[in-house]
């Protein structure tokens, strides 16, 4: 699945629309003007019917909602979509990615705004200057949009928090941006390559983080929205830890300054391993189940081939994320997991409510389902467990 299946396919669940990608054949055997059904009730695995098939629609009372010890929060990255979710009584936003902000508002790569005068691309050039147009300094284009576009979902949850993850482009997604061809490097394996923590600090995009950490600034500071925390992805060693906090120090957001908190995705087997170094640079963790699948099984999330034995539920991958939340608890850390397995399937709630976990944040069509799944789970535990009845 590419960069833009993959939006798709996030943007479109934010919408309340079927969505989907990876087919194949559809191109081959859907005809223009034909009618269809796409259904995506089935979790994982899509069905396109022919046919307009009849749906029925249920209306939820919101107030009957139950109310659960483990936080449930929510997935959005499209700012035009977080308004249509406001009436969820979500306990905040869980991941908010800021990439699809860059890709679909702003559309340039960083690097092409604070290196403009090397382009040599006449076309690229002439694009930039159009979408930039009015701006004097075409860096204060980048951190003017991102920081507006990330306000309309910290505004919507306010005084919630809302957690921002700095971007996590791979250098193949990156190169697809207006400019982005001639500031990155080609590699054999992007998914594994130069991405996430790894950019933050390195003169290859030094300078372009810098415009995310401004946008956070200017986020947090000028726009007044105080409950917009930092997710650090992709970290793969303490040492990488450090160098990306004092980065982030160089440019004003210093962990605990103004309450600034800063979470890292757990998504690498080191980050598992060494869970107690990670906990006392950081907030808290979020798990990222599908990376986390992918390295501990060995298996490529986008390949169609291996696609039914990848699991979250397998007996190696919970035993990662029951290590994690055990030994981010011991250092006094907090621990969730954004991911769409837990409102694909009750008994991964459950799994992860038996875990202690803080919080899960799911994608908003899913909230109910999952927020009734949390709710069971901790009756279910409740009663085996006298203390959980009075909280202790």
């Amino acid at each position: 699945m590419g960069l833009f299946a993959a939006h798709a396919a996030i943007v479109s669940r934010e919408f309340g629309l079927p969505a989907i990608v990876g087919t194949g054949n559809a191109t081959r055997i859907l005809k223009p003007g034909q009618q269809v059904t796409i259904s995506c009730i089935g979790g994982d695995v899509g069905v396109v019917y022919s046919g307009e098939a009849e749906v029925a629609v249920e209306d939820i009372d919101l107030s009957t909602v139950p109310e659960t010890r483990t936080k449930v929060m929510l997935n959005l990255a499209d700012p035009g979509a977080a308004s249509r979710w406001w009436r969820l009584p979500s306990d905040g936003v869980g991941l908010t990615r800021m990439e699809f902000v860059i890709a679909n508002t702003i559309k340039v790569h960083p690097m092409a705004l604070v290196r403009f005068a090397e382009l040599e691309d006449a076309t690229v050039k002439a694009e930039i200057e159009r979408l930039t147009e009015g701006y004097s300094d075409k860096r204060d284009y980048f951190v003017e949009h991102l920081a507006q576009g990330l306000a309309r979902i910290a505004a919507v949850h306010f005084p919630r928090p809302v957690i921002v993850r700095m971007s996590d482009f791979k250098t193949n997604e990156y190169a697809g941006l207006v400019g982005g061809a001639a500031f990155e490097p080609e590699e054999e394996n992007p998914m594994l390559g130069f991405r996430g923590a790894s950019r933050y600090y390195s003169e290859r995009y030094r300078a372009g983080f810098a415009l995310e950490c401004r946008a956070i600034r200017h986020l947090r500071e000028t726009m007044g929205f105080s409950n917009v925390a930092i997710m650090i992805p992709f970290c793969r060693t303490p040492k990488e830890a450090d160098r990306v906090i004092e980065t982030l120090r160089e440019e004003g957001l210093a962990r605990g300054r103004d309450g600034l908190e800063l979470y890292m995705m757990c998504e690498i087997p080191s980050n598992v391993v060494l869970a107690g170094e990670f906990a006392r640079r950081f907030y808290g963790f979020s798990i990222g189940s599908n990376d986390l699948t992918q390295l501990t099984l060995g298996i490529d999330r986008d390949s169609e081939l291996l696609a039914g034995q990848f699991d979250a539920r397998d007996p190696a991958v919970e035993w990662m994320i029951r290590r994690t939340v055990e030994e981010a608890h011991r250092a006094g850390a907090k621990v969730g997991l954004c991911g769409q397995a837990p409102s694909d399937d009750p008994e991964f709630a459950r799994f992860l409510v038996e875990c202690g976990i803080d919080s899960i944040s799911v994608t908003p069509d899913s909230f109910i389902a999952v927020k009734n799944h949390v709710a069971s789970a901790e009756r279910t535990r409740s009663k085996g467990d006298p203390k959980q009845e009075t909280g202790a």
